[in-house]
């Protein structure tokens, strides 16, 4: 058994229609399609998914987000459902987009809604320091944590190991 990659990241949104709008503004994402066609609820869901008694999944989409894995939007009805983790809570709190020019997507994902966090995009630390490689962590409408990562040079790491993260392909089409 050999995993070949991420297949895609499934988050949580108060609704499917904004979180698309989000996404399509933000970072130009495709709407491919939706898993369900009507509501899922019963113990077949609580059991598969491990949700609690009564859960409904409303909807389901799918995009396409460049050349990473897919995501998969999920409205759920719960009546106990928690707020959006943040990066000091447990478990998966956050998805890091790679993008070309770190400040033009910033500040296109804040014209479709997000928060910009720490003032705007910031020199990557440590390991993964270079010349014009930078971060910034951005809330989407509804509070989930979206980093954007741009790492065009040499990272200090390269420099201590030949085992090399993942980095999407150079564009050929700018």
């Amino acid at each position: 058994m050999s995993v070949r990659a991420i297949e895609h990241i499934g988050i949580t949104v108060p609704d499917v229609e904004q979180a698309t709008k989000f996404f399509v503004d933000a970072f130009d994402a495709r709407s491919l399609y939706d898993i369900i066609d009507r509501p899922i609820s019963g113990q077949w869901l609580e059991a598969a998914l491990g949700v609690p008694k009564g859960t409904t999944i409303r909807s389901i989409r799918v995009l396409r987000l460049g050349n990473g894995p897919n995501i998969e939007l999920f409205d759920y009805s719960v009546s106990d459902q928690q707020r959006p983790a943040i990066p000091s809570d447990l478990g998966i709190q956050h998805v890091a987009l790679y993008v070309d020019d770190i400040d033009a997507a910033a500040g296109k994902a804040e014209r479709a809604g997000a928060t910009i966090l720490g003032g705007g995009p910031s020199d990557l630390p440590g390991a993964e320091a270079g010349p014009g490689n930078r971060f910034v962590y951005t809330r989407s409408p509804w509070g989930s944590t979206i980093e954007l990562v741009s790492y065009p040079n040499t990272q200090v790491y390269e420099s201590l190991t030949n085992a090399r993260k993942w980095r999407p392909e150079p564009r050929t089409d700018a």
